[in-house]
């Protein structure tokens, strides 16, 4: 026992030595004012969430956001005559909802940021918070776009659509409910995200987008901050408006082109307008685009899935909407789409989602790179080139001089028969290597001063858009020696499908002369 009473001893001197007193309480209090500071900081931030939450409207729909009291009602003929001057069915044309950021605290608006902030960092970050964007087009595709903006932290939204919220949009749209039906698309979708994001200011516009309207919707929100524009109309004529018009006054812009009837994920790219060659929606923006200049130059989302027999596509009117009146006045509004276009839910999502992501990595400078569509171009100066020389061989055949000779054809009209009409392919195999254009038919063999025209000291050829078609330059040698320089007929050499082909190519070419 005495080790035991030993070993007491020595622990009472150490209980009752004054050092070690001061050192245990020392480090007891310490451990007390982390734990009261750890607590403070803990109390502050649940008591800053919790007034970031109170902040938050509530998620019922206000008296003036109801657009119609039966959720099934179709819009009236008063409203589409609005809607067509560009007026708002609901509040003002311009109804903003300028929410200021300061009465928010921003370190919790940080936080919820911090995932952006950590990809992007924090100069990058603020760039997207002080950007500006116009989303034209609230549907399917806009809604997703805006709600990823949203969630992103960019911070002023003007979101543009003259239509409401039906049901039949449930099965795309972002945030809508089935108590959003019969909302304007705008206001729906202005509701639901200041849920998610309350400092973000919103301009909403119930209105049509169009060229009477364009300087006042795509007008600047302040001097200072960044700006960009969403096109996610789904009509061709705005949808080239609105486009032409960014285009011209330089406003930063990217497409998106038709979502419906799509359904591979792996097939949506992001380039250069003048790459989205398998999309018929935009072959038909391509070709109004091209008819007022623009070639390339506009970014957009679009897919390169093809179209088959068993897949989706755009369904007939049924005989009993013929029978209600004549078929341009069953729109919602003029010039808009009246049949049915199948969406799977999932594909607007996708492409709303590639238009923000474009927005950010623009906006806060993070790397990347699309196809610009530029490398088009040395193809389409070799192609003419390729032309002009077989132009003056036929010419020379014929026993007229070639020097100085020129021909009605430029590089637009070389990009718009290779690529929009012929889409990119050979007539006659269909592949898409070494492409040039080339005479169907030339069955004048004598010397003719109809074959040419001359103005003052210029030389042309007499030559029109619907007489070339697209080949292989291999082909395009055979062409001419077996038809070109010989009585044979195209359609006495080729067969019937082929003819058929070229038929086709040079209506379309024709049926379009009045847009070019």
């Amino acid at each position: 026992m005495s080790w035991w009473n030993g070993f007491m001893r020595r622990i009472e001197c150490v209980v009752t030595s004054h050092r070690v007193q001061l050192l245990l309480t020392a480090a007891l209090s310490g451990t007390a004012a982390i734990g009261l500071t750890l607590a403070y900081q803990n109390a502050s931030k649940i008591s800053r969430i919790e007034q970031l939450k109170s902040s938050i409207p509530e998620a019922e729909r206000d008296k003036d956001e109801k657009t119609s009291t039966n959720a099934l009602e179709v819009p009236s003929k008063l409203s589409r005559d609005r809607a067509e001057n560009g007026e708002a069915r609901t509040r003002s044309p311009h109804s903003r909802h300028d929410t200021k950021r300061d009465s928010y605290d921003d370190d919790l608006i940080l936080e919820q940021l911090a995932r952006t902030r950590a990809f992007l960092g924090t100069e990058g970050l603020e760039r997207i918070r002080s950007t500006f964007v116009i989303i034209v087009g609230c549907g399917g595709v806009g809604s997703h776009a805006a709600t990823t903006l949203a969630r992103s932290g960019v911070g002023k939204l003007r979101l543009i659509d003259f239509d409401q919220v039906t049901l039949s949009s449930l099965n795309r749209h972002a945030v809508a409910s089935l108590e959003d039906v019969g909302t304007p698309k705008v206001l729906c979708l202005q509701k639901r995200l200041r849920q998610i994001t309350p400092w973000i200011k919103f301009d909403c516009r119930n209105e049509v987008f169009n060229n009477g309207s364009a300087e006042s919707q795509l007008s600047r929100w302040d001097d200072e901050e960044s700006m960009y524009v969403i096109d996610a109309i789904d009509n061709i004529d705005s949808k080239v408006d609105l486009l032409s018009y960014c285009f011209e006054h330089k406003i930063p812009v990217i497409s998106s082109m038709g979502a419906g009837t799509k359904s591979d994920p792996t097939r949506v790219f992001v380039g250069d307008i003048s790459m989205s060659n398998e999309d018929p929606l935009s072959r038909s923006i391509r070709r109004r685009l091209r008819a007022r200049g623009i070639i390339f130059g506009i970014p957009t989302v679009f897919s390169d899935e093809k179209m088959s027999p068993d897949k989706a596509r755009l369904l007939p009117l049924d005989e009993e909407e013929f029978a209600k009146g004549a078929v341009r006045d069953l729109g919602v509004l003029p010039e808009f789409r009246i049949r049915i276009l199948p969406v799977l839910g999932t594909m607007p999502a996708v492409f709303g989602v590639c238009l923000a992501n474009h927005i950010l990595l623009e906006t806060s400078g993070y790397p990347h790179e699309y196809s610009t569509g530029k490398a088009r171009e040395k193809l389409y100066e070799g192609i003419l080139a390729s032309l002009q020389a077989s132009e003056e061989r036929l010419v020379r055949s014929a026993n007229i001089d070639p020097h100085g000779l020129r021909i009605p054809v430029s590089q637009k009209d070389v990009g718009y028969i290779v690529d929009e009409i012929y889409r990119g392919r050979s007539a006659l195999s269909g592949l898409t290597a070494r492409l040039t254009l080339i005479r169907w038919t030339w069955s004048v063999r004598t010397s003719d001063p109809s074959l040419t025209s001359i103005c003052g000291n210029q030389k042309a050829v007499k030559l029109n858009l619907s007489d070339l078609v697209v080949m292989t330059k291999e082909e395009a040698v055979r062409h001419q020696e077996q038809i070109l320089q010989t009585q044979v007929q195209p359609k006495d050499f080729y067969e019937a499908d082929i003819i058929n082909i070229v038929q086709q190519r040079k209506g379309a070419i024709e049926a379009y002369a009045t847009l070019r």
